[in-house]
């Protein structure tokens, strides 16, 4: 029954991902079809080219989708075009295959007699050779579909949308109503994907192949069956394709926000665009649950995004490079500067809050080794095992530092990624992880929060980071931020994750919630 709430608490939500899911798998396939059967034909015919494009095929599937979704972003930025891009490339090899598998298997009796008769090349391919392979090249494609709708999920990490965006936010939050509510739609378009493709398989399968248990009577009523059925999918495809479409609004005005994967950060991504609507005349562009630092930084830097709200540590220590300080005055001041001068970023001023990194313990562990700072893990660390975020483990100002400084040497190093973190620790499969001192999720688990007694951690308030360009365009922006950012404390932000994290409320609502409390909007 809570499923139930969820969904209809968020059916708007839900159904708009969906049909924003409908819409890029259908694009993607489509364009993976127009260019792998062609492919296929080409290296059926020129023999020479058929090793190394069916191995450069295979090469691709072998790379992870992540890492390929991230080598895109330099070159083709961010959104649904490096997404679609990606599923293209893992759709060609079935495509490609059974295209050059199904022409290479025809029988070398039946072309000699196509010949006999007169027929061209070409003639051979568009009337015996392809109508004969057709059956295989279909199922090379309801294969290739239905791993697209799967692919596709990935586009949430780049801010391409879809219903990915419901599954890892899901993932990250411990919201397993949120996780079902992506992953229960993404089934069924796979399974109406597939169906859609049979219907188009028979359709194009020659009538006299099919009537070896049918008679052509009963093989031509069924096609007339199927071809309403695909005439209607079609028309609901199309209705689909017209929904999504953002017909211009004659507002010049525009910019782009957008936000890290974390539910901070998608607050804080919803936060500033209802705020900036609400107060100015400028419509807002939300890229909200992007990525890591190291991707929204790239797309700030592209101009794919115009806007958006970081930490002082990530800027000074994963952005600049340099060690990590304590002096707050000096990483400001350091960030603002080195922004402008080398990224042509403004720094405006930082805000209320300091979401700086701690170690935090569950209450049991705390009370058995009487932990209370970071120096009293020293004597147990090799007894204890910590499971930290993959950039926590590779951040100057992360965990090799923080060994480095207090002399620690833990058990074991499990990298986890976002909240599953929380769930190892809860059940005991790590003692320790990392974490903000904001997170929704230690109010949540009740942990206890270890004194960073030697100041080792560099301070984490946030900033907003806008574009120069951009705040020349609309300088009013900056005095909204500074007022914005004077509401948020590490209290008031640490309840507004608590609210989506526990609660189980929509970013969105929070944000708008809170702006509408303190009479911000």
């Amino acid at each position: 029954m809570e499923f139930i709430d969820y969904v209809i608490q968020n059916h708007e939500q839900i159904i708009s991902l969906f049909l924003e899911h409908i819409e890029l798998t259908f694009i993607a396939v489509g364009l993976s079809i127009l260019i792998g059967v062609p492919i296929g034909i080409l290296i059926s015919y020129v023999r020479k080219l058929d090793k190394p494009i069916l191995g450069l095929s295979s090469v691709i599937q072998a790379v992870p989708s992540m890492a390929l979704l991230g080598f895109m972003i330099p070159f083709v930025g961010i959104g649904t075009i490096p997404a679609i891009i990606v599923v293209i490339l893992y759709s060609l090899l079935p495509i490609i295959k059974n295209t050059y598998t199904g022409i290479n298997g025809i029988s070398e009796s039946m072309i000699e007699s196509a010949k006999g008769i007169g027929l061209t090349k070409s003639q051979i391919l568009f009337k015996i050779q392809i109508p004969q392979t057709l059956p295989v090249i279909m199922a090379g494609i309801r294969i290739s579909a239905v791993s697209a709708v799967g692919l596709m999920t990935m586009s949430a990490f780049i801010g391409g949308g879809g219903l990915g965006y419901l599954i890892f936010s899901g993932i990250r939050t411990v919201n397993n109503y949120q996780i079902l509510a992506g992953a229960i739609p993404a089934c069924i378009l796979a399974l109406f994907v597939d169906y859609f493709f049979s219907l188009i398989e028979k359709l194009v399968t020659p009538v006299s192949i099919q009537m070896k248990d049918l008679s052509r009577e009963e093989v031509l009523r069924k096609r007339k069956i199927q071809k309403v059925i695909l005439f209607l999918i079609l028309l609901s495809i199309g209705g689909v394709f017209l929904s999504q479409v953002k017909f211009n609004d004659n507002n010049e005005k525009t910019i782009t926000v957008s936000g890290k994967d974390f539910t901070e950060q998608n607050i804080l991504c919803e936060m500033v665009s209802d705020y900036i609507e609400a107060n100015t005349d400028i419509t807002v562009n939300r890229k909200c649950n992007l990525g890591g630092a190291q991707v929204v930084f790239s797309a700030i830097q592209r101009g794919d995004i115009d806007l958006y709200i970081d930490y002082l540590g990530t800027d000074y220590t994963d952005i600049l490079k340099y060690s990590p300080i304590s002096d707050v005055n000096k990483v400001y001041q350091t960030v603002k500067s080195e922004f402008n001068s080398k990224y042509n970023l403004s720094v405006l001023k930082q805000m209320n809050f300091n979401n700086t990194y701690a170690l935090a313990v569950r209450q049991d562990t705390a009370l058995k080794y009487n932990l209370k700072t970071i120096s009293d893990i020293v004597p147990y660390a090799r007894e204890l095992k910590i499971s930290p975020t993959l950039e926590f483990v590779n951040r100057e100002d992360g965990l090799a530092g923080l060994n480095k400084t207090y002399g620690l040497d833990f058990a074991d190093v499990i990298a986890i990624d976002g909240s599953p973190r929380y769930t190892a620790l809860m059940n005991d499969n790590s003692q320790v992880i990392d974490a903000f001192t904001t997170d929704g999720l230690l109010r949540k688990f009740g942990l206890v929060v270890l004194e960073d007694d030697k100041n080792f951690f560099p301070p984490y308030y946030a900033v907003p980071v806008i574009r120069n360009e951009v705040l020349d365009e609309y300088p009013e922006l900056e005095n909204l931020l500074n007022k914005l950012g004077s509401y948020l404390t590490n209290d008031s932000v640490q309840e507004l994750n608590y609210e989506v994290d526990e609660l189980g409320k929509n970013p969105e609502v929070v944000a708008n919630e809170f702006l509408k409390e303190n009479n911000l909007i």
